[in-house]
């Protein structure tokens, strides 16, 4: 059979035809609502999702230090330290303390596996306080929102009836529509038995697979994944659906078949891959919750107990990356990875080309490394980079391919360097320009000091949109369901902050929710806590280098707004006219300015400057026309734009038409 190729949608109750057109009702599923109708999720409008609050200030030798202080017992794990539950009643000394609870090495967080009990390192402490006084510690549901429960009763609830109607495929009327549901899926290797195994079913009105979510501890249903498959010529792409909704559904497919004495497991980034993994090679398999996108710290405790874990998450480099970023939270010493390839695609399609998925889970690369490699080390990378050079280019710009002709894409690991003239409107492209990248998966982190988050929020669902909410406020809860849907977070900074404090929670946020991609608007405004005394220019080229090395070590592109020096109005502005030392624009890996000044098109009009390149080299500009009513800079839907490349440092002059010749590239 051909390739398989796998295109994720995160859109959320509106992507199956054959549901849409009947009435919706706020609270329901749009599955539990029935052939023709799509009901729609309810929205929390007071809740924008943030980092977790302030970064925490625990570390690892605190929390054992405050471990051996209170008299309890620990084992020290993987990513986690285990100890007794604190949630349940004592056991007697001789039945031995079982290790239930798991506390996070490196936020303090915890989850009991056996009550299902979680919180923050301050709850754990608060628990410990409660235990000494001979108070029983509150149970896990005491602890919730009541919108937030009677949310979860709600998916539970409509989970079940969908459960309840979906059948497992063996049983559906004839061996017909069984082997043409199948090759509808490209799953016709898979045998009945491995679908009966992890409890697949078929819900035969959406025309959709049931992946079902059993609770550990009583195996429980507590929600539903749904995949709906698309022929489109020989490939197969896939849409999905889940109950509860993505931030809540963390659903390790697979767990209730491991087994206490499993010491090794092979995660996948999708259900259909553990199948056919587990089918051809009888290993331990889980699949994660949302692929490749992110891995929830909350699932860290369920994987200690293996010694070995392989990643085998997708047969792209974007696969690849996030599988070196999850090693480091489960501990690369235990890791392997394998590498995507044309002979190592992912496992459903290996399994449908017929290769030896056993060998394949043999040549994984360890992903622990040491200060010093040799070239030996790295030829398969290299060789990966150099046979997928259009992905290497990074993930492409949908509203401004204009970009992608110059900067290739976005990538990993960069620091840009945004800046334009006062007032040209920075954060409002700046805003359409990240939320771009992040409606295709990229998890994004805004830190927004000059204008309020809710502001932000609005500017960018607007752009989302590309409509004016304010005359269609019917429309609100639709596209805020899908916009809530985004891997789009906030910091909750405003105003001038410390840039350690700054720096802290960007980490955190890398490590809970695997941000790829930092706004940073802007620079000026961390400097404001330096000391007085202190050379500002010392202090921005300090900044600087801060958050040139955060990208590096994190593998996480950094965007940074920072203001131009004030320059004469009649003059463009150029990489020089960044405010401060040489260092930002020497630091960058790409220069990007808003220029606001006249092109023979049009009065008024700006246009992107690309005035540094370190990938390629390659330079140039092309012209922005903002729309008010969207509040969006990119030519999706207008007329194309009309690129022109220029040598590197020189800003095109006014006089010139926007036809003139190509240029040659200028060199970083």
């Amino acid at each position: 059979m051909a390739a398989v190729p796998l295109r994720p949608c995160r859109a959320s109750g509106r992507f199956l035809p054959l549901l849409r057109g009947g009435a919706r009702s706020r609270g329901a599923s749009p599955w539990a609502a029935g052939p023709g109708r799509v009901a729609q999720r309810r929205y929390k409008k007071d809740v924008l999702p943030e980092p977790g609050g302030a970064a925490p200030a625990v570390s690892v030798t605190e929390i054992r230090r405050y471990l051996r202080a209170q008299g309890i017992p620990f084992q020290d794990g993987y990513s986690c330290l285990h100890a007794p539950s604190l949630f349940g009643p004592e056991l007697p000394p001789a039945a031995g303390p079982p290790f239930t609870l798991f506390i996070d090495k490196t936020t303090g967080s915890f989850l009991c596996t056996a009550t299902l009990a979680e919180g923050g390192w301050q709850d754990l402490q608060a628990a410990v306080e409660l235990r000494h006084r001979g108070v029983s510690a509150p149970s896990p549901e005491e602890g919730e929102h009541e919108e937030e429960e009677a949310e979860a009763r709600r998916a539970r609830e409509d989970a079940r009836r969908i459960w309840e109607r979906a059948l497992p495929l063996g049983e559906l009327l004839d061996e017909e529509e069984t082997q043409t549901t199948k090759a509808a899926f490209g799953i016709a290797p898979l045998a009945d038995s491995t679908l009966k195994r992890f409890g697949v079913r078929y819900l035969r009105a959406a025309k959709a697979l049931v992946f079902p979510w059993f609770a550990p501890r009583d195996a429980a249903l507590r929600g539903l994944k749904l995949l709906v498959a698309e022929q489109q010529g020989d490939t197969v792409s896939y849409t999905e659906e889940t109950l509860p909704r993505f931030d809540a559904y963390r659903n390790l497919f697979g767990l209730p078949l491991i087994g206490r004495r499993d010491t090794e497991v092979v995660l996948t980034g999708r259900e259909l891959d553990a199948l056919a993994l587990h089918q051809a090679t009888g290993v331990p398999c889980l699949a994660l919750p949302r692929g490749a996108t992110i891995l929830p710290p909350a699932l860290l405790p369920y994987l200690e107990q293996f010694r070995r874990v392989t990643l085998w998450l997708g047969d792209d480099l974007r696969s690849w990356e996030a599988a070196k970023l999850f090693a480091r939270k489960l501990n690369p010493k235990r890791c392997s990875l394998v590498q995507p390839g044309d002979l190592q695609p992912r496992p459903l399609e290996a399994l449908n080309r017929g290769l030896n998925l056993t060998k394949i889970l043999r040549a994984a690369l360890p992903a622990g490394h040491k200060a010093i490699v040799s070239f030996r080390q790295l030829r398969e990378e290299v060789f990966g980079e150099l046979a997928n050079s259009e992905q290497v280019a990074g993930v492409k710009w949908a509203r401004f391919p204009e970009l992608n002709k110059l900067l290739k894409g976005h990538r990993r690991g960069e620091l840009t360097v945004f800046t334009g003239p006062t007032g040209s409107g920075k954060t409002t492209f700046i805003s359409e320009y990240a939320l771009d990248l992040c409606t295709q998966g990229v998890c994004t982190l805004w830190g927004s000091f000059e204008i309020n988050n809710i502001r932000l929020a609005k500017i960018m669902l607007t752009q989302f949109a590309t409509r004016r909410l304010e005359d269609q406020l019917e429309l609100y809860d639709e596209w805020a369901d899908r916009f809530e849907d985004l891997p789009l977070y906030f910091m909750t900074f405003h105003g001038q902050q410390n840039i350690k404090t700054v720096l802290d929670t960007m980490q955190h946020a890398v490590y809970m929710y695997d941000i790829t991609h930092v706004v940073v608007d802007n620079l000026q405004f961390m400097m404001g806590h330096e000391q007085l005394s202190a050379d500002r220019l010392a202090a921005q080229d300090f900044i600087v280098g801060a958050f040139r090395k955060f990208a590096t070590d994190n593998t996480c592109h950094i965007t940074l707004v920072i203001h131009p020096r004030k320059e004469d109005d009649e003059k463009e502005l150029q990489t020089a006219s960044i405010f401060g030392s040489a260092k930002a624009s020497q630091e960058a890996d790409n220069v990007l300015i808003l220029q606001d000044r006249k092109l023979t098109t049009g009065p008024g009009k700006r246009y992107l400057q690309v005035s540094k390149n370190r990938f390629d080299g390659d330079v140039g500009v092309f012209p922005l026309e903002f729309s008010k009513a969207s509040l969006t800079f990119s030519s999706y839907g207008k007329s194309k734009a009309k690129l022109k490349k220029v040598k590197e440092e020189k800003a095109p002059s006014p006089k010139k038409g926007p036809n003139g010749g190509v240029g040659g590239s200028g060199k970083p």
